[in-house]
């Protein structure tokens, strides 16, 4: 893996990830910091709500719990601040 010499903004690094380039050279997995305790909960939604969960998680690519991941820590992240 080639590492880049110069350093990027945050906006330029975004930019390049939204158009789908390959991150790989930019990273530095070695000071990766990962939280990786986890709590596992049951929740029971109705299977209309369920299927709409799937289509939108099918419409941007991801699997239902990462989805359902994305909307909790969007939701919480103004209670964050």
């Amino acid at each position: 893996m080639k590492r880049l010499k110069k350093k990027i903004t945050s906006e330029e690094f975004d930019k390049r990830f939204d158009s789908g380039e390959d991150m790989g050279d930019l990273l530095d997995i070695k000071k990766a910091k990962v939280n990786k305790q986890v709590q596992r909960i049951n929740v029971d939604f109705p299977i209309s709500f369920l299927r709409r969960i799937d289509k939108e998680a099918r419409r941007i690519g991801v699997a239902r719990t990462a989805l359902i991941k994305i909307w909790m820590a969007e939701r919480l992240e103004p209670i964050a601040h």
